[in-house]
């Protein structure tokens, strides 16, 4: 419910105060009387204590009259509303009155209705201004809650996009940013693993560790002159920097690193584009400074990188020669593992030597280029579905922003998987032909399968097949076979077979051998088996 809108009565005749205050039933137009008084200057001293919306008060009052309270009235309550109580011949005061903030007035002699009218008129006035004022409040607040998102926004198009210097100062004051003076530098700043170990956790905890982060880098960068640092996504953030000279850059950007390293758990990546004179050139800094991050490729972290220009030039072939990929290839397809893992080490070790180090989206495609013909040898091998595993770790590194000793751990891992299924592949043909033979036997359960027939089956003599087989499997012909059709048997037992039905099926012309045989293996009888498995037995 809203409050009562409180009015104040001023009057040096005690007779029209009360008519007034007493006579009028105010509580009905919202309105409340908080003071009365006969003469200006306790009129006032009312007023300053009870602060009412309205004030209605006589012009001419002993001690101060009615035009002088007004003009104090109006530096203490600016937005109450006075209507002053004239008579005809002090029209002239009432219009002086009105320039100096009254509302309205009422001539003398006046009836209680003239009164009431031109209090709920000055009470209308009243609302309808303060709604407003209510309104610009709110908005004044929602421009300040949004002030850092709005300073985000502008500071993000600074980098995506030329702004020009006119814009610049323009907005400087209302977004609150620092003064910012040519020469330009950007810096891009990447929390290093922050999505490994932050992956999960609440937001709240979240934004303290980011906030920590920024606020330790900011301090920073102020030891060392004006610059502004916001947020980019949710482990980068990027810097303007006002350069002072030339060194100046690197060395505020190792100075960073050094002091998130030493205070918090964390390390950062630093790429830091060229200098630039103009704001219109902010974005040209801000691509070279991705450009340098991406150099902690071999750092793994905690270092800071200027862009170079010579690294666009530097040819990359020195990575590894055509010759040298066939030879690991060669290498690859024969499931040498050894020779690969040498090859690549070989190739990483070289990596970090040279003094100029190659772009490293340029190594990330070479690699990744060369894995993929290690997939094309497997593809000529093995059936798709058998590559899950090398396909699935290949992926891995694609989205995982990896740097160069992740992508060694990475290449080697998958030379190991390669070479593996390869190896494996060219396992022994006697094996491979044993376990065949294994699946035979698995599938052909109710046939007469003896050492005979079966070694027949594979062009093998009996004895050398019975050899052969107990080597691969681990156990006797006979052993085997006889395993084989009880697992079955126990299978068709739980999917409620009959005991006669299930000796036919597995090639025993009597029941009452193969309940033998059976109760011999699991030392149960089918029966007892069957019950126990399907929840009927009494004995558990």
């Amino acid at each position: 419910m809203d409050r009562l809108i409180k009015l104040c009565v001023v009057d040096d005749i005690r007779s029209v105060v009360d008519m007034i205050t007493k006579k009028i039933p105010w509580h009905e137009h919202g309105i409340e009387i908080v003071g009365s008084a006969t003469d200006g200057e306790e009129g006032f001293a009312v007023i300053r204590e009870t602060k009412p919306d309205l004030i209605l008060t006589d012009i001419r009052m002993p001690k101060m009259d009615g035009l002088e309270m007004t003009r104090n009235i109006m530096e203490i309550l600016p937005t109450s509303k006075v209507v002053i109580l004239s008579a005809y011949t002090d029209f002239d005061y009432a219009q002086k009155a009105i320039q100096y903030g009254a509302l309205d007035y009422v001539k003398k002699p006046f009836s209680i209705d003239q009164i009431v009218k031109a209090v709920v008129k000055a009470k209308e006035v009243w609302e309808q201004e303060n709604r407003s004022r209510t309104q610009l409040i709110g908005l004044q607040q929602k421009i300040k809650e949004s002030m850092p998102a709005l300073r985000q926004e502008y500071l993000s198009l600074l980098v995506y996009h030329q702004t020009n210097e006119a814009e610049l100062a323009r907005l400087s004051d209302f977004l609150d940013i620092n003064e910012l003076k040519a020469p330009f530098a950007v810096m891009t700043i990447q929390i290093d693993q922050f999505t490994d170990k932050y992956g999960e956790v609440p937001v709240k905890e979240l934004e303290l560790v980011r906030f920590s982060l920024q606020n330790i880098v900011e301090e920073t960068i102020a030891f060392y002159g004006a610059a502004v640092v916001f947020r980019e996504g949710f482990n980068r953030y990027i810097c303007i920097l006002n350069v002072a000279d030339q060194e100046s850059p690197i060395a505020v950007a190792d100075q960073c690193c050094a002091n998130i390293a030493r205070h918090t758990k964390f390390t950062i990546s630093i790429g830091i584009g060229q200098c630039v004179e103009t704001v219109q050139e902010l974005p040209k800094s801000y691509q070279q400074s991705l450009s340098a991050l991406s150099y902690h490729f071999y750092t793994g972290g905690n270092g800071a990188f200027s862009y170079n220009t010579d690294a666009a030039a530097q040819p990359v072939e020195w990575i590894y020669t055509e010759d040298s990929e066939n030879e690991f290839l060669f290498a690859f397809r024969s499931g040498n593992r050894d020779a690969c893992v040498e090859w690549a080490n070989t190739i990483f070790n070289e990596m970090g030597k040279v003094s100029v180090l190659p772009e490293p989206g340029v190594v990330e495609r070479l690699l990744q280029g060369l894995v993929l013909r290690m997939l094309r040898v497997l593809m000529e091998k093995f059936p798709r579905p058998n590559l899950a595993e090398f396909e699935s770790k290949n992926q891995i590194i694609r989205t995982s922003g990896a740097d160069m000793q992740e992508y060694r751990s990475w290449f080697i891992e998958l030379c190991e998987i390669g070479c593996g299924m390869i190896h494996q592949e060219r396992a022994s043909e006697s094996q491979k032909i044993i376990l065949r033979s294994a699946e035979y036997i698995k599938a052909n359960l109710d046939v007469e399968l003896t050492l005979e027939h079966c070694a027949k089956q594979v062009n093998l003599s009996w004895g050398y097949y019975s050899n052969l087989f107990k080597k691969v499997t681990g156990s006797t012909f006979q052993q085997f076979v006889t395993h084989a059709k009880m697992d079955r048997a126990k299978s068709m037992l739980i999917e409620d077979f009959q005991v006669q039905e299930i000796a036919q099926q597995l090639g025993y012309e009597h029941r009452r051998y193969f309940s033998e045989v059976f109760k011999k293996q699991t030392g149960l009888t089918p029966t007892e088996f069957k019950e126990m498995s399907l929840g009927k037995s009494s004995k558990l």
